[in-house]
């Protein structure tokens, strides 16, 4: 990728706060929708309660793929929309955990309204793991993005 497509992954990433979960339900592909924030390392926070079946779905496969998109009037079609598609690992982040505090924080900086869910015995912080990314900038700009590649990306400033 070139420094452009760099400065415009990063910004997508940190100005969207929404982002399509894909998971294994049942032995079928199911999607939802989870608020997110980004740790400094690149790991996406997320705060599911166990009563909704993604959650369960990442009990019982860690393996998770997460699409974030920019909206929709940043593009003349949906088919130019800057997006990317997150391979990864998702796992539990419980209140003793050395990263709870800083994914905590990190959530909460970016969604101060879910305070209160925190209060909520039912609701616990994820963490996914990037392994592999695919953004596309674009119509004829798509990029494979490895890990070592967008851990690299995020520590550049800009």
């Amino acid at each position: 990728m070139d420094a452009e497509a760099d400065r415009a992954l990063r910004q997508l990433l940190r100005h969207t706060t929404v982002a399509a979960l894909a998971t294994l339900h049942q032995g079928e592909p199911a999607v939802s929708m989870v608020p997110y924030a980004l740790l400094p390392d690149g790991r996406f926070v997320i705060h599911v309660s166990r009563l909704a079946t993604h959650t369960q779905d990442m009990l019982a496969h860690t393996q998770v793929s997460l699409l974030v998109t920019a909206p929709v009037d940043v593009a003349d079609t949906p088919l130019a929309l800057p997006r990317v598609s997150v391979q990864g690992l998702a796992s539990v982040c419980p209140p003793e955990a050395a990263d709870h505090a800083a994914a905590r924080a990190a959530y909460l900086a970016r969604r101060p309204e879910a305070e209160e869910l925190f209060g909520f015995g039912d609701f616990s912080l994820f963490l996914i793991t990037p392994l592999s990314l695919r953004y596309v900038a674009g119509f004829g700009r798509a990029y494979a993005v490895t890990a070592g590649q967008y851990a690299a990306l995020l520590r550049e400033t800009g």
